[in-house]
């Protein structure tokens, strides 16, 4: 028997989300759960149950559990539900090695494509965020900055495989963070190198901005693989 579902969160829709298809309800709403943690980890869920609770019929259901399996979140098991997958120290690694190899080349396609105005006042706004945010201590905050300006990052790259072969792993690096938020050190040094990142990109500085990014990358990677470890987080 799956776990009972608990209460659907109260955060408001973003503006492109406030009329969502079913199948995209479906999609936000699962992802969202995961992400949260009210899916539990290596927990089965019945398509039906999950219909239900969400407010929509079990084919957007199934849908969004096929899209959450290729971004490596769930497993669909046909008759038997959708598994939410964990995500262990071992796997974290290896997603950091793949991420520290792609972001520091999305950083630097981007530094020699240039930003465009849009972007540059997104990823500048990001940074401010993120900075607003570690003043104020707001951990949640900052993760969230943090989350959308690497987003932001692999986009400004114009690499359209590039964005699609990082997606995936940046979503279970989300979750991995959101679970240790409150044991890692304060995140200064990231802040910072975010601020260092933008100024590569302002100035064009490819070569800067591959450096950067990746000697960022790898640090977080060492930082969460560790926390991982030293908790005994083998099942987020």
């Amino acid at each position: 028997m799956s776990p009972r579902l608990p209460a659907a969160s109260s955060a408001p829709a973003l503006p492109e989300e406030r009329h969502p298809s079913a199948g995209a309800k479906a999609y936000r709403a699962m992802k969202g759960m995961i992400l949260d943690g009210r899916l539990k980890p290596s927990a089965s869920y019945l398509e039906t149950e999950l219909a239900e609770w969400i407010g929509v019929s079990r084919t957007p259901v199934r849908e969004a559990g096929l899209r959450l399996e290729r971004e490596g979140l769930v497993k669909v098991r046909p008759r038997r539900g959708i598994q939410v997958l964990p995500v262990s120290a071992e796997d974290m690694n290896e997603i950091y090695q793949i991420l520290s190899a792609l972001e520091p080349l999305a950083a630097q396609l981007a530094a020699e494509r240039g930003l465009d105005e849009a972007t540059m006042a997104a990823m500048t706004g990001l940074t401010a965020r993120m900075e607003a945010a570690l003043s104020e201590n707001d951990l949640v905050s900052w993760a969230e900055a943090d989350d959308a300006f690497h987003a932001l990052l692999v986009e400004a790259s114009g690499n359209a495989r590039l964005i699609e072969a990082t997606a995936r792993y940046r979503t279970q690096v989300h979750r991995a963070r959101m679970a240790t938020l409150t044991m890692r050190p304060t995140p200064r040094k990231s802040t910072e190198d975010h601020r260092a990142l933008l100024e590569c990109l302002l100035n064009r500085d490819a070569e800067g901005a591959r450096a950067v990014h990746h000697a960022h990358r790898c640090a977080a990677g060492k930082m969460l693989t560790e926390l991982l470890s030293k908790h005994h987080l083998d099942n987020l």
